[in-house]
């Protein structure tokens, strides 16, 4: 017996419906559900190699206790020479009381050592002021190349301390005189890398510059400066190491307070222990006002012009 079953045209439409509002709501709630993602791991940490680092800290220290040995061996029987336990009992004595002041001619080896930072700061300061300009146009401008550089390739070779008789001469004054000679010693270094830098810069940079018709102002500020700033820092780097050198040099000759003057100072007073403290003293200062250029060098580099 064969059963038919029978639907009404009401029927399927409801059903229709029904179907219709179901796969809706299943959109809906497929649209609604966040997606998925993948749980984020840690990236894997890189274990410390001990053994890299010991060497790294132990290496310096073998040099140095290397140096000392040497020292002791050598002025084991010296009656001259101190040997390397006498000049650190005069250090201990000497950094008790760095800042004592007994007149102008009798101060502390800390305020001689500020004062011919502040020197160097005014010379170097100056330098940079005008050496980093005079280098930005000789390296933009073929004409002012071609002009300055023969003067510079002329003057660059003279001695530090032939420019301070020219300095005594024109300022009538000790100080100004060895704020003159940092200044001409060490504007060099700043004015030749950073012409070197701008000279460097990729002539597409420059050609896009002229055909969006960008000014001079932006061409410096936007494409010159960030593709010079590491020849420029490297110039200053240089700079400041000069001008540390240049003004033991010229407060040697020139007297009043200064590290260079207390060197002098201690040698005529037959003071070696003393000499010998203010040798290390100076290459201190001088190693650490290059690691802090260094430092804001590497900041303030851009590898990717």
């Amino acid at each position: 017996m064969v059963s038919a079953v029978f639907h009404s045209p009401l029927s399927a439409s409801v059903a229709m419906k029904a179907e219709k509002l179901a796969l809706d709501a299943g959109s809906s709630v497929i649209a609604a559900a966040p997606p998925a993602t993948k749980p984020v791991t840690a990236p894997p940490k890189t274990p410390i190699d001990w053994s890299a680092v010991a060497l790294k800290v132990l290496t310096p220290m073998i040099g140095m206790a290397l140096l000392l040995g040497l020292w002791a061996l050598a002025t084991m029987n010296s009656q001259v020479f101190p040997s390397p336990a006498s000049t650190f009992e005069a250090a201990v004595k000497l950094f008790a009381d760095p800042f004592y002041s007994n007149g102008p001619n009798d101060q502390g080896i800390g305020w001689n050592i500020l004062f011919s930072l502040e020197r160097v700061a005014l010379g170097f300061g100056m330098a940079a002021a005008v050496g980093i300009p005079v280098g930005f146009m000789i390296g933009r401008f073929k004409v002012l190349n071609d002009m300055l550089s023969p003067l510079i390739s002329l003057l660059r070779p003279v001695s530090p301390l032939a420019w301070l008789p020219i300095g005594l001469l024109v300022f009538k004054s000790a100080n100004p005189a060895a704020i003159w000679t940092i200044f001409i010693c060490s504007i060099w270094p700043m004015i030749i890398n950073t012409a070197v830098g701008v000279q460097r810069v990729p002539v597409d940079y420059l050609n896009v510059a002229r055909v969006l018709n960008l000014s001079e102002w932006t061409i410096m500020r936007k494409i010159l400066f960030p593709a010079v700033l590491p020849y420029m820092l490297t110039g200053v780097r240089l700079s400041v190491g000069t001008a540390w050198l240049v003004i033991v040099a010229a407060e040697m000759l020139t007297g009043g307070v200064g590290i260079g003057f207390w060197v002098w100072d201690e040698w005529n007073n037959l003071n070696v222990n003393h000499i010998i403290i203010a040798i290390f003293v100076i290459g201190i200062v001088g190693l650490l006002l290059e690691t802090a250029l260094v430092a804001i060098a590497k900041r303030f580099s851009y590898d990717d012009v």
